[in-house]
């Protein structure tokens, strides 16, 4: 067998996108678990590859299975600052110990850095000067607080 270097992929900062999300509609406990969706306002997002506003009118669907783990995968638009719209699909997990949880769902103040919550987002855009969005794999690190969601994303290099 070929011995070949192992290297981990540079990671890229593109963006931080600040979301602001709407009190979410609680659908109760379903067969799948607990399922609520968390509708998008608005907000911007700013970084040193893409720059502009967060459409409003897109939601963050997600689902608390048995384990603790929540599903999410949230459907919205971006606007660039020079006009090009940008379709997202951004999935991924939040968890942490229960007790942590129960502070974030309660809108107390926690530290991202108490909970797990990782996203990959994909972007689609007809605009030709973001093609690149469309070929290439991202990663997100959420931070989630009562009002809004920062997902600070960076391109796997």
């Amino acid at each position: 067998m070929p011995t070949t270097t192992r290297t981990a992929p540079e990671l890229i900062h593109v963006t931080d996108i600040f979301v602001e999300v709407d009190r979410p509609l609680e659908l109760g406990a379903t067969p799948m678990g607990g399922r609520r969706t968390v509708p998008i306002q608005g907000g911007r997002f700013q970084g040193p590859l893409l720059s502009g506003e967060v459409v409003p009118g897109g939601a963050d669907w997600q689902v608390t299975r048995a384990d603790g783990v929540t599903e999410i995968v949230a459907r919205y638009a971006l606007r660039t600052d020079d006009g090009a719209m940008i379709h997202v699909v951004n999935s991924g997990y939040r968890h942490g110990p229960p007790a942590v949880m129960q502070r974030l769902a309660t809108g107390k103040p926690v530290s991202p850095d108490e909970y797990y919550m990782r996203t990959s987002p994909r972007f689609e855009t007809a605009h030709p000067d973001y093609d690149w969005l469309n070929r290439t794999l991202f990663i997100g690190r959420g931070i989630r607080y009562p009002d809004r969601v920062e997902i600070q994303v960076f391109q796997v290099a």
